[in-house]
């Protein structure tokens, strides 16, 4: 039987981080913790002392989106949450989309925290209240001097302000249970009925905008590179202790800051002051200054997620080349840095230090990014036909949030307005320069090889695929294949499948969209210049990557998957291929560069002969 070389089937070692569920758990509360020094006085200026009620809906909802981001965490090691999720399930264009998304997000939460945490200080510090606006202003220039300089946060740094900051918020639930005593907590639970009955539309709007209360949980996927293996077991534990933590905190803190307080209460301090009532002016400092901390601490991860997000769309092809320019001294990434802080700032300066209208701002982009991620994962458990009671649940997810989403639309106008308004000049942004680089250098996007054959299998079993085409790293020869398959696949279809280089050691920085083919500049070359030779004759052109640290025999798992009729590759890589029955060997001398044509067809019958290779020499233009 005529067969290629035997490929042996290795192990593939996927490799993890260094943070476990704790330290995971210590990022995600960082940012997700910090809602609640904010959000109950924001929800009491609209709702007064039902905001709890609000708040104990949407913790339902929390806990099933606690699921659905810890299995993107595993799905998509490589991180960039929405931005990966999307464009995956369904197309990069709709990952720009969710891009935008999360940095309107990033925005509001860098400009938010740090007025927040300002504000608080001023607790124990009143000469700043004042000049809370200055003072944030100032607060965010240096975070992003931080960032410039190469100052970054870390998993131990978060772990540090997520324990001082959860042992003050604990510390207030357990004062206030003692000070109340069971027939008072019990009493306060009731507080919250008291009144005229709520109208299904204040039901709708006060549930829609509780969802501010969960502002971070998407970090637990922009960390997801950091995690130890195996990811699904560290996510999930990790989202276990978030959800500990914040049905602790959250729902009691909101119902007795909105409920036991006097009137006069400064709702920007609600849990410092509540601690102080409890507890004690010490309490009360304690948890003023922990909180500040924090808030800072979670304006930084705004900032950095915020300039990650631009470098990934930026090597996607969607934001110009000098957005991921670093600088000599301290190679940060500056461009990206100054677009992350500076909106922000613009942001405070508009709103005047007012925290309710930046959390009337939130609902575009922080809701807007939970559909997105919900509805692509669906798309992808369908896809795999994981039609179960978790798929159900997980489309009960989403009609939730959509539900959410689409309520603050029209009961937020100005955040509808200005997540809208961002969001649109970053769409025109995108398409412009897709557009403007398509010309000369066309952005391709891959279906990455991750390590399971069934994914690759799952996206072209409605399409399959004529030709499979190998390209080789060396770019003469990758310029002969691409020739020949030019030739070969002329009104087919054609997939071209690129093994990537073997990534340094280096792993990436926390926060960082760590792709592999976005750093892999060779294999972007390798497509484009495949895009740009064959786009007017090859009329269904798809391309698969294959991360440089997987071995090489995984390209047979790939063709078995593919499973194409005609194969095209350099004849040094032969060897890649599986063992596969052949019809036809066609030899081409293009240039000094042997590529084979490789037909397959029914297996056939042992002891068959060979089929007789055809050799052919053929003279061409380069066009180099």
């Amino acid at each position: 039987m005529a067969t290629l070389a035997d490929g042996r089937r290795r192990r593939i070692k996927v490799r993890g981080g260094h943070l476990g569920p704790f330290l995971c758990w210590a990022v995600v509360f960082a940012d997700i913790g910090t809602s609640i020094y904010y959000v109950p006085g924001i929800l009491y200026g609209h709702f007064g002392a039902r905001s709890a009620i609000f708040v104990a809906m949407t913790l339902f909802v929390f806990v099933l989106l606690t699921l659905k981001y810890a299995e993107v965490a595993w799905r998509y090691p490589e991180g960039g949450g929405v931005v990966t999720v999307a464009s995956r399930a369904i197309h990069p264009f709709v990952g720009l989309l969710g891009g935008l998304f999360i940095l309107v997000d990033y925005y509001l939460t860098a400009a938010l925290s740090a007025l927040s945490g300002v504000l608080y200080l001023s607790v124990v510090a009143p000469s700043l209240a004042p000049v809370a606006v200055p003072a944030t202003v100032v607060a965010l220039l240096a975070l992003g001097l931080l960032n410039a300089i190469g100052i970054r946060e870390s998993a131990r740094a978060s772990a540090l302000f997520a324990i001082l900051a959860a042992a003050g918020q604990l510390l207030v639930v357990v004062f206030v249970a003692v000070h109340l005593g069971p027939a008072g907590i019990v009493d306060s639970f009731r507080a919250v009925g008291r009144g005229p009955a709520l109208a299904p539309v204040a039901i709708l709007t006060g549930y829609a905008a509780a969802f501010l209360a969960f502002s971070g949980l998407e970090s637990i996927a922009q960390i997801a590179p950091a995690m130890r293996e195996p990811r699904n077991r560290v996510a999930l534990r990790a989202m276990v202790l978030v959800v500990i933590t914040m049905v602790i905190t959250s729902p009691l803190l909101t119902l007795w800051s909105t409920t036991l307080l006097d009137k006069s209460a400064d709702p920007n301090q609600f849990i410092s002051i509540l601690g102080a009532h409890v507890g004690g002016s010490a309490l009360g400092d304690y948890v003023a200054i922990s909180g500040s901390l924090l808030l800072i601490f979670a304006s930084n991860t705004a900032i950095i997620g915020a300039y990650h997000v631009f470098i990934a769309l930026t090597r996607m092809g969607f934001l110009p080349r000098f957005m991921e320019q670093r600088n000599r001294l301290r190679r940060t990434p500056h461009w990206a840095i100054i677009a992350a802080v500076g909106l922000p700032i613009a942001v405070v300066l508009a709103v005047k230090g007012s925290p309710d209208l930046l959390g009337d701002l939130y609902a575009f982009g922080l809701l807007g990014a939970f559909v997105l991620t919900c509805f692509a994962l669906d798309l992808v458990r369908w896809r795999e036909g994981s039609r179960n009671l978790m798929f159900a649940v997980g489309v009960l997810t989403t009609v939730a949030v959509t539900v959410a989403w689409c309520v603050n639309l029209v009961a937020k106008p100005m955040a509808t307005e200005f997540g809208g308004g961002l969001t649109l000049v970053g769409l025109a942004i995108g398409f412009a320069t897709y557009r403007l680089a398509k010309r000369r250098r066309p952005a391709v996007f891959p279906v990455p090889y991750t390590g399971a054959a069934a994914s690759i299998e799952a996206t072209f079993r409605r399409r399959p695929a004529d030709v499979l085409v190998l390209l080789p790293a060396d770019h003469d020869e990758a310029h002969a294949v691409i020739h020949e398959a030019s030739r070969a696949a002329a009104g087919r279809s054609a997939v071209f499948l690129y093994r990537g280089v073997r990534p340094p050691a280096h792993y990436g920085e926390m926060w960082e969209v760590n792709d592999p083919y976005l750093k892999d500049f060779p294999a972007q070359d390798a497509l484009s210049r495949a895009e740009t030779m064959t786009r007017k004759v090859i009329h269904d052109r798809r391309y698969v990557y294959v991360p440089g640290h997987m071995p090489k025999d995984v390209v047979a798992d790939v063709w078995r998957a593919i499973h194409p009729r005609e194969t095209i590759a350099a004849e040094a890589d032969r060897d890649a291929l599986p063992p596969i029955a052949l019809e036809r060997i066609r030899r081409r001398n293009l240039d000094g560069h042997v590529v084979l044509h490789l037909v397959s067809g029914r297996h056939l019958r042992a002891g068959a002969e060979e089929p007789e290779e055809v050799a052919e020499s053929e003279p061409y233009a380069s066009n180099r």
